[in-house]
């Protein structure tokens, strides 16, 4: 049967009918809130072989110039050859690295570098590390003059008191730099050979121990050569043991400054207020040693802002603060702290984050959140 309507109309109906109907509910997930982990003292546990970085390329072992390298170990320290080889051979060079390498946090502003280190978590687990370690840092104080606050901030910069010592195989890493890195490869073939020699003397198996891209390792981030200059064993157990146990780290860092210049009792930096035309010619651009008294800087316009004897060296450093340049006095123990890392960045954060862990942990409410305006965050 033919229907009475035309199909012209039968459309347009079907039409307004469909604008009508309510379109389905929309479900929307809940978002997503990150959990970050409360701060933790507790080192890292001891490396573990089964993760990390893999490189499906060739083993170590197989290149000319890894294999040059074993003959020179072989012949200058009379390493085994074979079993030099056995190890590179279950090694593998890691490219990711090099592109590490060309991103370093150094690189930023002040005030966005500032932000990393100094910051409410980093405070409170510096002082959960000191109240876990208290007795080791109060002697490493007597033994080398250094103040327990500046060796905490240094571990608190370096792995966060352990809690992210390196996922790389340091093997693996320094091999990478030493073979793969042109531009620097002299100094981490010199490493590569500091860490073997290390890790012979100390009964460690080559390829266990795990560090940072630029072979770091343990709560410091000693270098190998620098492990085998300053890293002792400070609770006489007969290891040092820089990735497990935090004595041990305490006294190496404390150890690190002393051998380097540490001023007991001298200041390591302080605010400074400038004016006039002189004092742009004084900032330091590149990491020095302070080489002005204060109180040349005071008569070309360089104010500290803090109590600091006219006769002490001084360099006056110019950081990118978010509202404008901030002036700053860095002494000799400021210079001392670049020694750990070359940076005026680096140094300033350790001072500042050192600073913030002494006040935090001199107050009666240590342990519990933090007021907002101590951490000093932007």
């Amino acid at each position: 049967m033919k229907s009475p309507y035309s199909p012209s109309l039968l459309l347009g109906v079907a039409l307004l009918l469909s604008a009508c109907t309510p379109p389905p509910p929309v479900v929307r997930r809940p978002m997503e809130v990150p959990v970050v982990p409360a701060p933790d003292s507790t080192p890292a546990p001891a490396p573990d072989l089964a993760t990390g970085p893999v490189d499906a390329g060739q083993p170590l072992a197989s290149r000319p110039d890894v294999q040059a390298f074993i003959r020179e170990m072989a012949a200058r320290h009379g390493f085994n050859a074979d079993r030099l080889r056995a190890t590179f051979g279950r090694a593998h060079a890691q490219p990711s690295i090099i592109a590490a390498m060309s991103r370093p946090a150094e690189a930023k502003p002040w005030h966005a570098y500032r932000t990393i280190f100094v910051n409410p978590r980093r405070i409170q687990g510096g002082v959960a590390f000191w109240q876990a370690n208290a007795a080791a840092l109060a002697r490493a104080e007597r033994i080398y003059g250094v103040p327990p606050e500046y060796v905490v901030a240094i571990i608190g910069v370096e792995t966060q008191y352990g809690g992210n010592m390196g996922k790389y195989r340091v093997l693996e890493a320094l091999s990478t730099l030493a073979f793969d890195y042109p531009r620097r490869a002299a100094y981490f073939r010199k490493e590569l050979e500091n860490f073997l020699l290390l890790t012979r003397a100390e009964g460690i198996d080559p390829l266990a121990p795990r560090g940072s891209y630029a072979g770091a390792m343990g709560l410091g981030q000693f270098m190998p050569g620098s492990f085998r200059s300053y890293a002792v064993d400070f609770d006489g157990d007969g290891h040092r043991d820089l990735w497990r146990n935090p004595r041990d780290a305490i006294g190496s860092v404390a150890n690190y400054f002393k051998k380097n210049g540490w001023r007991t009792g001298e200041p390591v930096a302080t605010p400074a207020r400038v004016g006039g035309a002189a004092y742009p010619a004084l900032v330091s651009r590149q990491v020095s040693q302070p080489r002005y008294s204060v109180a040349s800087l005071r008569a070309r316009g360089v104010l500290p802002q803090g109590p600091v004897s006219d006769a002490q060296s001084a360099l006056l450093l110019e950081l990118q603060g978010r509202e404008g340049p901030e002036y700053w006095l860095g002494f000799d123990n400021f210079y001392v702290i670049t020694r750990y890392n070359r940076s005026q960045l680096y140094a300033m954060a350790v001072h500042q984050l050192g600073q913030a862990i002494r006040e935090y942990h001199a107050r009666p409410y240590a342990g519990v959140a933090m007021p907002a305006a101590l951490a000093g965050v932007d």
